[in-house]
């Protein structure tokens, strides 16, 4: 049950954090946050990570489903008995329903956050991104971790 509270507050706080950018910035507004290294920068994106299938709804429906179906039968059969894995799938839950929401009412995804990293300017993103980022990479440390386990075990 924890888990899917946490996935519950990723979703909350991904869409007050993009509804405050949407009712209060307009497209293309930049407020520098730390100068020439953190800025909140009101965009929007009709595609995936960086713009690509822009316009593919209908591709983002069929997938953003059949991965919480995945993601929601791994929690509940195995990510709830180990805090590593469930953290990291309750992470991809709630970053893949806070962007499904948007595309379902908005029809594009508000992204706010603008880093510069020494000078590479990033592409801007969301809350919903960062969890499903943090998520994934919980999830490769998990399955680091699995296997060593098994590798120990077999004794490899």
């Amino acid at each position: 049950m924890i888990y899917y509270l946490l996935a519950l507050l990723i979703v909350l706080l991904d869409q007050i954090s993009k509804w405050l950018v949407a009712t209060k910035m307009a497209i293309g507004e930049s407020i520098p946050m730390i100068p020439n290294i953190f800025y909140l920068t009101s965009l929007r994106n009709k595609g995936a990570a960086w713009s690509i299938l822009e316009g593919q709804f209908i591709f983002f429906f069929i997938i953003t489903i059949a991965v919480l179906i995945v993601v929601i039968y791994y929690l509940q059969k195995i990510g709830r008995h180990d805090r590593l894995l469930g953290t990291s799938l309750s992470l991809i839950i709630g970053g893949t329903i806070g962007n499904f929401i948007d595309r379902i009412f908005r029809g594009e995804v508000v992204d706010f956050i603008h880093v510069y990293i020494i000078r590479y300017n990033y592409p801007v993103f969301n809350l919903a991104d960062s969890s499903l980022f943090i998520g994934v990479a919980l999830l490769l440390l998990y399955l680091i971790r699995d296997s060593l386990k098994k590798d120990r075990k077999d004794g490899n």
